[in-house]
This record gives C-alpha cells, structure tokens and sequence, in this order.
C-alpha cells in the first residue's frame, strides 16, 4: 500500500473502567539500582534504557462527558431538551519533562477531555491540569502538583542515524510500562492525517512496536535520550511507526509553556517542492530544492530581497530538498533570530540572513486578499465576501460581492476570525480551497500560492 493513501490511525484510545479518585501523594521515588545478582550479560544497553526511563513515563486517562438525544426522531434538532449524558474513558501514553511536574503527551489524548488523571510508574494517581495544545503538532502539555518528580533526560533529533536502535516505551492497550525495540527506520516523513485533515511532516519512523495507548510516550535512543514522541500508526500494516522529533517538539513545549501557545517564526515565503522533472521543465540547473513560489508584500523574506522562483538550497547549514524539509528548518526558529539562507538563483549560489518575525494578526486575511483577490466582512455569523478586487483570479472565477464563504481548506467558518485561522492554518499549503455559497448552490474553488 503506498504511504499517502495509507490510513493513518493515530495509537490513541481504548475503553477502560473510570479510575477511582485518589488523593495526591508524594512524588515517585528513582527506580531502584539493577540487582547486583544479575549478571553483566543481562545488563544489555536496551535493559538499562528501560530501567532508567520506566519512572518518567506516565498513563494519561481522560474523561469526557458526552451527550446524547433521548428521541432522534421525536427531537431531531433538539428543540425540547433532554436527553441522556455518558462519560467516555480513555487512555494515552505521556513522560515528565521536567522535575516540577510538567507532562507532555499527544493532543489527540487529552482533546475533549473533561477530566484528566495521570497515573505514574509506582502507582500514583494525580490529577492533571491541561496547559496548553498544538494540534498542528499534535502536542499537548499537562502539569501535576508536586516536586522533584523524574524527568526523562532529553536528548537530541539532530544526528539520527538512518537503523540505529532505538527503544519505544508507553501503555499499549492499557498494559502500563510496555517496552519495544527497533530501529529508526527513516527521517523526514511526511504522512497525511484523514482523522485529522492535515498532513504532518518531519516524522521519524520506527519498526518499534507502537499499538493504541502508546501514543504519547517516548521514544529513545539506545543511551536512553528521549529523541521522538511516540505519534501514529499505519492501519493494515506491521512494522511502522511515527514519533515527533524532539528538537521540534521543544520549541512547541517551550512556546506552551511560556505563552500558551506556539509562536510560529514567520519568513513570508510560500514554497513548493522542485522535482528534478519539474526542474528540467523549467530549465533550471538545481534539481531539488524548495522552490518560492510567493513572496507576500513587506515580509522579512521581501525585505531580505528573495523572490518567487529562487530555490532554497539550505537554512543554516542544513540541506533544504523539499518544501517539508524547509519548513522542519524553519519552525523550530525563534522570533528575531537571524537565519542565513542558500537558494539558487538564474543558475548562480547566493547567501543572505533573513530575520523572522512573528506572523502579523491578520495574516490569513492578507493572504485571502493577495492570492484570491477577496475582501470580506462578518454578516450574520456568516463570512461575506465585500470586495472583489479587478484581474484577480476570483473576479476571473465570478465571484462577486454578497457571495458567503462556508469553508475554506475544508474546514467550516462563520466569522471573518474563523477564515483568518483556517487561512493561518494553511499558510504553507500550496494553494487554498474555498467552499463558495450562492443561494442555494455552493461552490469548491481553488486559489493556488503562486504567482
């Protein structure tokens, strides 16, 4: 089965009886030493991985209260009240990041939840509060009360080695502590999310073992370095698995931690991925690279002088073959922080340093006006379209004034603050989809990032 029409599940819940409460408790104690009795044979790297790691990796259970009409035929809209509430239960993986109680997981655990309850190695039980997500990373942060708790030593993503070992750890089917080995299968892989509706890039993949409640626990190298989150796995197939690089993983926690939410470094430049057969097409020397295919108005790429066709060969050193490999680069870049660039231009090799910046407020609508050539309001818990702007693609289309935007990029919107999210959202797709209302027909429309 090919990668991208594989279906993605993502190792996530499995019912399970509600947990009884308990009252907070002192923090986990450090694993004891390895026995003396047990030989230096048996004293292999992977079993001291997991000897050492097993007290920072934590079962996450999660509540949520549903509800459900009483009569979906008497009441369909549920015009008259009522109805029944259930409380659904499930479980993920997770690990302490730092002593003072500070719990990273995946988002799709904790997404919903009205409870959540984090269970530790030496059977503790504490309550968690939820600090702050990233569902474009799939990262979520929780905190516990307490102190000195043990963290799992951080290492890092950038010298993976294609087949290294490498040691998966989390609560598969609710059994706590389950540990699995591999090898690091491959870096950089870009995987489509049909649940989710968003492609993830940059993933890692494993042959470790990952099966639904892992999803959240770490994934090491063989000197027990937390290097990856553990992530996803393929339906109908054996032997593949995805965590989340932990250099990227960091700046995201760092973001949440300090902000509540991720401050994406913002270049300005839109790219796509240059082909060798696209290269040919164009005549261009370079075979691979990230091609800009946009350049927006008063960007710190406009005002560090690129342009749309220059390819970017690398950032910082580190070699750029695709729009993904681009975007790895560039979003673990703070704000601010000077960055050189190579890209090819008319067959000649230049550098210059670009400073990113934080995206402004209103990008998505920006990004509405320059590439479609629409101007909207709120009306009516509805996106309008106000203007459409002469020789632009959408008065090519017809558009016009009075026209409602239901959805863009698939997703529904009802206000002017809901498309500048969506819009923000998919700042580096290659182009954008709009789901057009007029009367009673709607519209799908594509505005693609190029010029």
């Amino acid at each position: 089965m090919k990668l991208r029409t594989a279906l993605l599940l993502f190792a996530l819940t499995i019912s399970c009886k509600p947990a009884a409460e308990s009252q907070p408790v002192a923090p986990p104690r450090k694993a004891p030493t390895i026995p003396a009795t047990v030989s230096a044979e048996r004293r292999t790297p992977i079993v001291v991985v997991a000897h050492n790691v097993l007290p920072s990796v934590v079962n996450i259970q999660t509540e949520a209260t549903i509800r459900r009409r009483s009569d979906p035929y008497f009441d369909p809209f549920g015009i008259f009240g009522g109805g029944r509430e259930r409380t659904s239960t499930s479980l993920g993986s997770g690990f302490v990041w730092s002593p003072d109680g500070i719990i990273v997981t995946n988002n799709h655990v904790v997404e919903g939840a009205s409870r959540i309850t984090v269970n530790f190695h030496d059977g503790q039980q504490l309550p968690a509060r939820l600090l702050g997500v990233d569902p474009d990373s799939d990262l979520a942060v929780l905190r516990v009360d307490g102190k000195r708790f043990t963290a799992a030593p951080i290492g890092t993503s950038s010298d993976l080695m294609i087949g290294e070992t490498v040691v998966a750890v989390g609560n598969p089917f609710g059994l706590s502590g389950t540990v699995t080995t591999g090898v690091l299968s491959a870096l950089g892989r870009s995987v489509p999310s049909e649940t989710q509706g968003r492609t993830y890039t940059d993933f890692i993949q494993t042959d470790a073992s990952i099966n639904p409640g892992n999803s959240g626990g770490p994934l090491l190298n063989i000197e027990g370095r937390v290097i990856g989150i553990n992530v996803a796995i393929y339906a109908q197939a054996q032997g593949i698995g995805f965590a989340i690089p932990v250099d990227r993983a960091r700046k995201v926690i760092q973001d949440l931690l300090k902000y509540g939410e991720v401050h994406a470094a913002w270049i300005g430049a839109v790219t796509a991925t240059l082909t060798p057969e696209e290269a040919r097409r164009r005549g261009y020397k370079t075979q691979h690279g990230a091609l800009i295919v946009r350049v927006f108005a008063g960007s710190p790429a406009d005002r560090a002088g690129l342009r749309a066709g220059d390819i970017i060969t690398a950032v910082a050193g580190k070699s750029v073959d695709s729009r993904e490999s681009f975007s790895t680069h560039t979003s673990t870049l703070a704000p601010n922080q000077p960055v050189e660039l190579r890209y090819d231009r008319n067959g000649s090799t230049f550098t210059l340093r670009v400073s990113p910046t934080d995206p402004p407020a209103d990008l998505g609508l920006r990004m509405l006006e320059q590439v479609a050539g629409l101007r909207v309001i709120d009306e009516q818990r509805a996106v309008v379209i106000d203007q459409v702007l002469p020789n632009t693609r959408a008065a090519d289309i017809g558009l016009e004034p009075g026209d409602i935007i239901v959805a863009i990029n698939d997703r529904e919107v009802r206000s002017t603050k809901d498309a500048n999210t969506e819009l923000m959202r998919g700042a580096e797709r290659s182009s954008i989809v709009l789901s057009v209302q007029r009367g009673r027909y709607v519209y799908t429309l594509t505005f693609p990032m190029g010029l």
